[in-house]
């Protein structure tokens, strides 16, 4: 796979308008964000990863085989940065992912160890409202027995399936293991095929 840095952008109108369609990332700070990139590209740093939550802080574009983007968008929720960037992150977010044509779906990213966090399920409950189309990718799993993911990803769906009647393509995850890849990128490949069809028909 050829992943190639193509910019980072401080906001959205910066981002130049071009033939390629865009699949985004996007999760709670320190979820683990960077390494999946890193892991679905074949590349040990292509996205930085970083100790402190909240590093990615401008909209980053790869562009995949010459085929895709792959959009690392700023965290949500807690980081070490101040109010005022934590607005314009949120904005930013809002502006991308409402106004961006090109973008197809974006991958929210879930710590597999956590129970359901009021943010994410915040997050996710908006991109509902908004229209905007979404997967889950569950991160981490590495960090528990297969049980507990399958308990945790089980929980999880029945706290979505509380307010939504069907529930979004959902993802297992660990960068470690290299898991989720396939499923992840052959997912993609679906949805470029099936916009590529739709747009001849």
């Amino acid at each position: 796979m050829k992943a190639e840095f193509k910019g980072s952008y401080p906001s959205v109108s910066l981002m130049p308008n071009d033939r390629l369609y865009e699949f985004a990332f996007i999760g709670r700070s320190n979820v683990g964000k960077s390494s999946l990139i890193n892991m679905l590209c074949d590349h040990k740093d292509l996205a930085k990863t970083s100790s402190k939550p909240g590093k990615t802080q401008h909209i980053v574009r790869f562009e995949i085989d010459n085929k895709w983007y792959l959009i690392d968008l700023p965290g949500y929720g807690y980081a070490k940065v101040s109010k005022d960037s934590r607005k314009l992150f949120g904005e930013m977010i809002q502006d991308y992912l409402l106004t961006r044509e090109t973008m197809i779906c974006v991958f929210v990213l879930i710590d597999s160890r956590l129970e359901p966090q009021k943010i994410d399920l915040e997050f996710m409950e908006w991109l509902g409202v908004t229209g905007v189309p979404f997967c889950i990718a569950f991160t981490k799993t590495d960090k528990l027995k297969p049980k507990e993911v399958e308990n945790n990803v089980e929980l999880y769906k029945n706290k979505l399936l509380e307010t939504w009647e069907e529930l979004p393509q959902i993802f297992v995850t660990s960068a470690t293991e290299k898991l989720g890849k396939k499923p992840i990128l052959d997912f993609i490949a679906n949805v470029l095929k099936d916009v590529k069809a739709h747009n001849q028909s």
